[in-house]
């Protein structure tokens, strides 16, 4: 398998293939804006401060692979700011997410091989942060009683 298979199996993993986790449209299947604010408590991440926070990354991601320079200069606790809570921006939120895990897909699928080669950890760091987060939303999920007792997959 060729760096470029594997970093494409495992951005697919992250958000719609089934492996050692849940994928993102897994984690985020059927969550309410309601259970997509929740807290456990003072200091947590909502699953929607997540969502953001995933989207903001993904964003500068892409930004870097097509050549333009990020010029958002923000704290990493910015990048987890909800700014409209209602039903329509959590939609658009994971509406965006989705389209912009696709097009760094797509980038991964065409960027010159030396380029892969030269920077892999750009890609293999996202994923992984990916995972992390990942598993964060779907505990909360869990701490809220939104998450299936068993799952099959």
């Amino acid at each position: 398998m060729s760096l470029r298979e594997m970093l494409l199996e495992n951005w697919d993993f992250t958000m719609e293939k089934e492996d050692g986790y849940a994928p993102l449209s897994v984690a985020l299947q059927d969550v309410t804006v309601e259970q997509a604010l929740w807290k456990p408590g003072e200091g947590a991440n909502s699953i929607w401060e997540n969502v953001m926070h995933l989207l903001f990354y993904k964003e500068v991601l892409l930004a870097r692979i097509e050549g333009r320079a990020s010029d958002v200069r923000v704290s990493n606790d910015e990048t987890f700011r909800i700014v409209d809570a209602s039903e329509e921006a959590w939609r658009e939120a994971q509406d965006r997410l989705k389209q912009v895990h696709a097009a760094v897909r797509e980038k991964i699928q065409n960027v010159p091989e030396e380029e892969l080669s030269e920077h892999p950890q750009r890609y293999w760091s996202f994923i992984t942060h990916d995972a992390y987060h990942i598993g964060q939303i779907i505990l909360l999920r869990k701490l809220q009683g939104s998450w299936p007792a068993t799952r099959v997959f």
